[in-house]
């Protein structure tokens, strides 16, 4: 017997970040997002990481849908990926859907064979070219 797919797998399999637009574009402010579950793999072991993402930024036009941005880091659960590049990666992928005027991800990463990991990325609009 074929086993059916659960609702919440097929939700993170095609899960694509989404913009809306930002209400408050004459102004500056800060939206500040913790993911304290981000799971991936070492492309090496195999073995399971685990870390606190956190993301902060100034929107310009759109602000990014919060379940999309759930579903979307719920994806790097079964992806080989070293920390440096999960983390540029999210923030590549946030920057190519909101444009924002600001914003830094940071991999908070967990103890493994007593190494402890951050990882910082951060991009800023260039305000001549948009």
């Amino acid at each position: 017997m074929k086993e059916k797919s659960k609702k919440g797998t097929l939700e993170i399999q095609n899960a694509k970040l989404t913009a809306v637009p930002n209400q408050y574009q004459d102004r500056d402010y800060e939206v500040s997002i913790s993911l304290p579950e981000f799971t991936s793999l070492c492309p090496i072991s195999g073995y399971p990481d685990f870390a606190t993402i956190h993301v902060k930024y100034i929107p310009d036009q759109d602000i990014i849908e919060l379940k999309s941005l759930k579903l979307y880091i719920n994806q790097y659960r079964e992806k080989e990926i070293f920390h440096e590049e999960s983390v540029n990666r999210i923030l590549d992928d946030i920057v190519s859907c909101i444009r924002p005027r600001w914003i830094e991800v940071v991999g908070d990463f967990n103890p493994r064979g007593n190494v402890k990991t951050v990882v910082r990325a951060e991009y800023k609009k260039d305000k001549i070219s948009g």
